[in-house]
């Protein structure tokens, strides 16, 4: 069931609204000022707010905008539920993002049915339908943030090794648990080791990436390394996991083996690469990841920037594709593509994609 965070200043309000919200089997958190709000926001990642206007400290306008800032917290649906009834109140706080206004006192019913709304919208819009992270379009949003920034980043791309051989040896429904558990490692190992802004999207398939600082950027791609190859394991046949490899028929009745499922990081950042545009990245994380396949611990951080043969260095094409008619291996902004499941957050920021990328984003 979902979480959702309430802030609210009046403690009896924020306990009649816990007590309401746990019935309907949500699991409910209260803070009483804007900046526990935001803070809790990045760390934990509500799945939705609701929000008093008049708080101490930061007004609600503000947390607001500053939950608005961060790529990982912009798709959060925001409920406002205040004593303000004036309609410049309530166009204000919808000029400023809120996504629903409720006025004080309210309707038990009333809220728990726009609460239920917000949250269909946000999963069917937003949302990875197998894992619940950022999809496609809020990952973009995350790197061109990045991108826009003068602070340094690093992106981990990751990618499960042998997945398909996986999938058809085992069925659909344990390879989504497969995916599942990258997910949630990937969450767990950032709120544990990461920053409280970090971020956390699931690309598609079996694609996911994380963007954090240079510093942790190691740290996270041992834990989750490390996570995923205890854990892993408790999706396997006993057989299987004792031979080290996947057994198998094909469509033609042979034997196979496939080696067990890893997982490879790639790692990109801004510190010793300085990529233009998100096309650029896309490219660096495509093919820091076809290295990290071939490494021994599965992770690879790219080197500094080369100078290629017959190209001047600035915009980075894969080396092995450099005076070549192969065709460009896929990329970030080509996978959240095919891979879409959202809606843009609103149409200034489609706008932007499909005039950086000419895209057409679904």
């Amino acid at each position: 069931m979902a979480d959702i965070l309430v802030v609210e200043d009046e403690q009896l309000i924020a306990r009649l609204l816990k007590e309401t919200l746990q019935s309907e089997g949500y699991h409910v958190v209260t803070v009483l000022n804007g900046e526990d709000a935001v803070q809790f926001a990045l760390c934990e990642t509500p799945h939705l707010i609701i929000l008093d206007l008049m708080l101490p400290g930061i007004d609600g306008y503000e947390v607001i905008r500053r939950l608005h800032t961060y790529p990982k917290t912009i798709h959060i649906p925001i409920i406002v539920l205040s004593a303000l009834g004036e309609p410049k109140d309530k166009v204000s706080a919808f000029e400023t993002g809120v996504d629903d206004y409720i006025t004080k006192p309210f309707h038990t019913d009333e809220l728990l049915a726009r609460v239920h709304a917000q949250l269909r919208r946000v999963q069917q819009n937003f949302l990875s339908p197998l894992i619940g992270l950022p999809g496609g379009c809020q990952v973009e949003l995350a790197i061109k943030y990045k991108l826009n920034s003068k602070e340094p980043w690093s992106l981990l791309y990751l990618d499960l090794d042998n997945f398909k051989a996986f999938n058809d040896a085992y069925g659909f429904l344990t390879g989504n648990d497969m995916i599942r558990l990258v997910g949630r490692i990937c969450q767990r190992v950032v709120r544990k080791y990461g920053n409280p802004d970090d971020f956390v999207g699931h690309v598609g398939g079996d694609d996911f990436v994380v963007v954090t600082t240079p510093e942790l950027a190691h740290t996270l791609c041992s834990y989750i390394c490390e996570y995923y190859k205890e854990e892993s394991t408790q999706l396997y046949r006993i057989d299987d996991l004792g031979q080290g490899s996947i057994s198998g028929v094909d469509r033609n009745g042979q034997s196979y083996q496939f080696p067990l499922v890893s997982l490879s990081i790639g790692v990109v950042n801004n510190q010793i690469w300085q990529p233009h545009s998100i096309q650029e990245v896309s490219y660096l994380a495509a093919e820091a990841k076809n290295h990290a396949k071939q490494s021994t611990d599965n992770v690879y951080h790219m080197p500094p920037r080369r100078v290629l043969a017959g190209h001047d260095g600035s915009t980075y094409v894969p080396s092995h594709y450099v005076a070549s008619s192969s065709p460009l291996p896929p990329t970030l902004a080509q996978i959240t593509q095919d891979h879409a499941y959202h809606y843009p957050l609103n149409r200034c920021l489609e706008e932007s994609i499909l005039e950086e990328h000419g895209q057409r984003i679904s």
